[in-house]
């Protein structure tokens, strides 16, 4: 893995400055860029020395569109070679315009197809729960807009109803949704029975105090809230 030189916040914007092209999908990946930021710097349990080991939480970017903010904050945390990021989108490049679970090591799935993530992350802490690894979480980052896909449903529901404790869900709101829901993100979670959050999407300490909050026998969502598309 990549060594991090001391990277930091303020690093990512030179970083992801590095990848260039059409398939950039900018405003997509900039919304999501403090939240993956937290995420890695304060939140998750993963080794960049020892990405795949067995009682690492797992991390899915279900909003697989838009990668290049992902990208960087693995780059910058040493997950992946920062002259990797120079290559993104070329034939032989591990980094494509979505994330690629089999070429990256620190990649748990490949996203990009709105409304997948979430389902694959309750059958993912299911099958954690039968080989009894009960310390892992799950985090899975949407974007609004997939709410509007009703397989997302689905998933909330039976997450809720599992109480799926380790399951944690964050929602970027941008005001992308088309259908919306009565009452707004988090009731929609809360009427199915997870504890929610709504914090400013910019502001790393109140992302890191929602995502750190305890919410004992239910899973958790997280509305982080950003300037409009």
């Amino acid at each position: 893995m990549g060594n991090t030189d001391g990277y930091s916040y303020h690093d990512l914007e030179k970083l992801m400055s590095l990848m260039t092209g059409d398939e950039k999908h900018s405003f997509s990946a900039t919304s999501t860029l403090d939240v993956l930021w937290t995420l890695y710097d304060s939140v998750l349990n993963i080794d960049p020395e020892n990405p795949q080991e067995p009682g690492r939480d797992r991390f899915l970017l279900s909003k697989g569109h838009g990668p290049m903010a992902y990208y960087a904050v693995l780059a910058a945390k040493g997950f992946l070679d920062v002259s990797e990021l120079e290559k993104w989108g070329e034939f032989d490049s591990p980094l494509g315009h979505h994330p690629d679970g089999e070429l990256i090591p620190a990649v748990e799935i490949g996203t990009g197809s709105l409304g997948h993530g979430l389902g694959i992350g309750v059958g993912m802490l299911m099958g954690l729960r039968l080989r009894n690894q009960n310390q892992p979480r799950v985090f899975c980052l949407l974007g609004d807009a997939e709410l509007d896909e009703g397989s997302n449903h689905e998933a909330i529901a039976m997450a809720g109803r599992l109480g799926l404790e380790r399951l944690t869900v964050i929602v970027i709101d941008n005001n992308s949704a088309s259908l919306g829901w009565p009452g707004g993100i988090a009731r929609r979670f809360e009427s199915e029975g997870w504890s929610s959050a709504t914090v400013d999407g910019r502001d790393h300490e109140d992302i890191k105090t929602a995502l750190t909050q305890s919410h004992p026998g239910v899973p958790h969502v997280v509305v982080a809230r950003v300037e409009s598309k």
